[in-house]
């Protein structure tokens, strides 16, 4: 079972901050919805947050790391050594994700949420239940309370971050093998074939896809996930990194603070989220659709609409962080724009 608080309820949306938004909106001094989605989004922010003034000042970046037995099954293109070689990378500050966090003035955590690291590592924060997960094709991933561990595990990292009063979360993954793994929930969780929603991940051909494909299909009839429970499909096909993305995201939306969502991996564990405590929902804010060919399919099911869409890939929170100069535009346009009354400009007749 999960722990307890797991399902508990999230704050709602401040319906009076929301009104308050949208009136303001209507205030500025330029056409009604001239912003487009700049507009949504600065609304949707104030009412989470519960404020007449939403911030994306302050966003910690937190990346969960864990790696996969799946991937003795020859589903990735990389060894398994590159995940705890990318830890110390995100750690030495040479990664994608350690530039863009600079680039942000955002703080980068990385956390050991399950790799094979057999010793602590410089700069990382282990939290990890086991080193890795089984192989799914033959065996359950992990045992009810390693999966409770790793939520357990992505709520203390919420807490840490708490202490600097965050503005948004973003949270990403690290670990080879993750695109399987995330395959394999996403397509659990949503009743479809992996033919459909298994992509290309780290870089495998066509072939690779296919035989992707094939080892996650088989993995869903194996243990019979076919209308499974979200504890049950995690257990089964699930990963450490990102069972902790699910926790975190709910621990987040009780301590209403939005989550910035990343590509594909995050968006699987934001779905199994949200499977799992319905109440979280409003507070995800998607960032990118990526060239990952399930996103798409998972974005849908999420019901939200990306802010951009450049075909990244890459992973470990990099798209959910280049979008965040959005976000921040967005509040600065709704905080700091004159009203007609402001600036003296005559507004539409009435």
């Amino acid at each position: 079972m999960f722990p307890e608080w797991v399902t508990q309820k999230c704050p709602e949306t401040s319906a009076v901050h929301h009104e308050a938004a949208i009136a303001r909106q209507a205030q500025l001094t330029k056409p009604t919805g001239a912003l487009g989605r700049l507009e949504q989004l600065a609304i949707e922010l104030a009412g989470l947050q519960a404020t007449e003034q939403p911030r994306a000042t302050r966003v910690p970046i937190i990346v969960f790391a864990g790696d996969h037995g799946i991937v003795a099954q020859g589903v990735s293109a990389y060894p398994q050594a590159v995940t705890i070689a990318m830890m110390a990378n995100f750690a030495a500050g040479g990664a994608a994700i350690s530039v863009l966090a600079r680039q942000l003035g955002s703080t980068l955590e990385v956390v050991d949420a399950g790799t094979l690291a057999q010793e602590e590592m410089p700069g990382i924060v282990a939290d990890k239940p086991r080193h890795g997960t089984r192989d799914f094709s033959i065996e359950p991933a992990l045992t009810p309370a390693e999966l409770a561990f790793a939520f357990e595990a992505g709520r203390r990292a919420v807490t840490r971050a708490e202490a600097n009063q965050p503005d948004l979360l973003i949270f990403g993954e690290m670990g080879i093998g993750n695109t399987t793994t995330s395959a394999a929930i996403a397509a659990s969780l949503l009743g479809i074939s992996a033919e459909e929603i298994a992509g290309h991940g780290t870089g495998v051909d066509a072939a690779g896809r296919a035989h992707k494909a094939r080892v996650v299909d088989a993995a869903i009839g194996r243990h019979g996930l076919a209308g499974a429970s979200p504890e049950k499909i995690l257990c089964a096909v699930g990963g450490l990194e990102i069972a902790a993305i699910s926790g975190a995201i709910i621990a987040a939306a009780q301590a209403r603070i939005p989550v910035l969502i990343d590509g594909f991996i995050v968006s699987v564990a934001a779905l199994a989220a949200v499977r799992v405590n319905p109440s979280c929902r409003p507070f995800l804010l998607p960032s990118h659709q990526s060239a990952e060919q399930g996103h798409r399919l998972v974005l849908r099911a999420l019901n939200v609409q990306p802010l951009i869409s450049l075909d990244l890939r890459l992973g470990e929170g990099s798209g959910a962080a280049i979008a965040l100069p959005l976000v921040r535009a967005a509040c600065a346009l709704h905080n700091e724009m004159a009203t007609f009354a402001q600036a003296n400009v005559p507004d539409r007749p009435s």
